[in-house]
């Protein structure tokens, strides 16, 4: 492959992003997908790309962001260039230690959840608390809140469809009792349980913020608190629960229970305990 012809164009990233559209990829990746690849069309600035300045990008990433954030975008780097048939153009993953324990300080205990749905309740944004409890008790993604529609709540369950795959969702007895009284005053009789006045499915980001604004009077560090750490605290508190991690990463919709595995680690402390438990050590 000569040098010269490895120029990226954006009619080949615009092609690319049509075949991602044809294999049902998520609105979300799509974005990822076409964020990443048009950074790097910036970056290179009209120069062709080659092993070498690619490799030399990859060191700059690694200078700004996570070694796993700097991996995402490589991943789809190369998967576009094996698209476009420069496969010799990819380059190797960041190596990362795996991490056996979870990060206490990002992770979300119950005790801080029940503060956040209560902070949610004391500023009246019943709305708010019952999206928090609903995402925190099924598992689902963010994204994933649009299927928790009227029809789900009176049947209890809800069939979710996320990244080609399908799965049912359950929802619990007394969740359902929250969401129908709460549709009842919203005189909502079909489609999305939570919608902006427009009647548009609410939008992550309005979460998002939503939840910020409760860590004070909750008393909940802000670094804590996203609608993902509720899915977090889902997995951990199930599989505390059931030790079944594959039936787990079928309730999440994981293809690979290795993704499963992060949501579930232990503590450090944790661990600590167990190896106290252990008696192991005989002298005094």
């Amino acid at each position: 492959m000569q040098q010269e012809n490895c120029l990226i164009n954006l009619n080949q990233i615009e092609t690319y992003i049509i075949h991602l559209k044809e294999q049902e990829r998520s609105i979300s990746t799509i974005q990822k997908y076409t964020h990443e690849l048009l950074a790097l069309y910036n970056h290179l600035n009209g120069n062709p790309l080659s092993k070498v300045s690619l490799i030399e990008w990859k060191k700059s990433l690694s200078e700004i962001y996570a070694p796993t954030t700097v991996n995402s975008i490589l991943t789809v780097i190369n998967g576009f260039l094996r698209f476009i048939g420069w496969e010799k153009l990819t380059v190797k993953l960041l190596q990362i230690q795996k991490v056996l324990f979870r990060n206490e300080e990002r992770e979300l205990t119950q005790a801080e959840y029940t503060r956040l749905v209560h902070a949610a309740e004391q500023k009246k944004n019943n709305r708010l608390s019952l999206m928090i409890q609903t995402i925190c008790a099924t598992g689902i993604r963010v994204s994933e809140l649009k299927y928790i529609t009227v029809d789900a709540v009176l049947t209890g369950r809800t069939e979710i469809y996320n990244k080609g795959k399908r799965r049912i969702v359950f929802l619990p007895s007394k969740l359902c009792l929250l969401l129908k009284k709460y549709i009842q005053k919203q005189k909502n009789t079909a489609g999305a349980v939570f919608v902006t006045k427009t009647g548009k499915p609410i939008d992550r980001s309005n979460i998002w913020r939503e939840m910020k604004a409760l860590c004070q009077s909750a008393g909940v560090a802000s670094e804590k608190v996203f609608p993902h750490n509720l899915r977090h605290l889902f997995a951990y508190t199930f599989y505390s629960l059931e030790k079944d991690l594959s039936r787990l990463a079928d309730i999440l919709g994981h293809s690979n229970v290795s993704t499963t595995r992060i949501y579930t680690a232990e503590s450090g402390k944790t661990h600590q305990k167990l190896i106290e438990r252990m008696g192991l050590i005989v002298t005094t």
